[in-house]
């Protein structure tokens, strides 16, 4: 790991020279060579993935610049899928994308061990509700009749990479319950008689996100979503679940197997 000094830059740089701003280049737009300097310490790993760069004061007064012009260019550096922004926290120097694969038997565990990772989830609601038209289509049940709604937020290494409402009926004795555990949704069917299920279909779509999900998941407004609706089956091929995800872009790309 990169050590840095107060100012946020790699440890050992000159003070002089860090003050000191960089040569400027005529007939090139201010913003445009602060973001080429910035994108040559990203690729030579002064700040790997992960990282979090300077603040855009620390950035201002490196470049001798004003804000407005470190945030036209860590906007370039966004777009260009170079860093994330998040907000309240700052930019961060993007990660490698993680390939959700959508497969009859997609877990996520699984998916976030195959990538060497450590999955965690944090539970942010836990309810009985009416159906709306989605829900009430995925689970074959009537609109307005009342479902289980499980709220989650999936992390990989503590990074969020998905927000998901699991939707149950309550045929399914004991499913919120079960759920509470905290054991999983693969635990929480078994604990409830449905021993296996198996993807029935999939929609995947995108959008920009909500003010409440780009904070959940530490994206942008400005960057988009991928949402995938999921209904799950048992042995029988009743359906167990409707599941409505989504999935930050700048940190996830969907890949059906056929």
């Amino acid at each position: 790991m990169v050590k840095r000094n107060k100012h946020g830059f790699p440890a050992g740089m000159d003070e002089l020279a860090m003050k000191l701003p960089p040569p400027r280049a005529p007939g090139v737009a201010l913003w445009r060579q602060i973001g080429a300097d910035l994108e040559r310490d990203i690729a030579a790993g002064t700040y790997p993935p992960g990282a979090q760069l300077p603040t855009e004061t620390t950035l201002a007064q490196h470049f001798a610049v004003n804000r407005h012009t470190i945030r036209r260019a860590l906007d370039e550096l966004s777009r260009a899928g170079l860093i994330r922004v998040e907000q309240g926290r700052g930019s961060f120097v993007a990660e490698d994308v993680l390939d959700y694969t959508v497969g009859p038997r997609t877990r996520f565990s699984e998916w976030i061990r195959r990538h060497n990772m450590e999955p965690s989830g944090r539970m942010l609601a836990l309810e009985e509700t009416a159906s709306d038209l989605a829900v009430a289509t995925g689970l074959a049940v009537p609109m307005g009749a009342p479902v289980v709604r499980f709220r989650r937020l999936g992390l990989a290494d503590g990074r969020p990479v998905s927000l998901s409402d699991h939707f149950f009926p309550t045929h399914l004795r004991g499913i919120a319950a079960a759920l509470r555990a905290g054991d999983g949704i693969t635990a929480a069917l078994a604990a409830v008689g449905v021993e296996d299920y198996r993807r029935h279909s999939s929609k995947v779509s995108a959008r920009l996100p909500t003010p409440e999900e780009a904070d959940l998941l530490r994206i942008g407004t400005n960057q988009p979503l991928l949402t995938c609706e999921n209904i799950n089956v048992d042995r029988s091929g009743a359906v167990v679940e409707f599941c409505q995800g989504r999935y930050p872009t700048p940190r996830v790309q969907i890949i059906f197997e056929p």
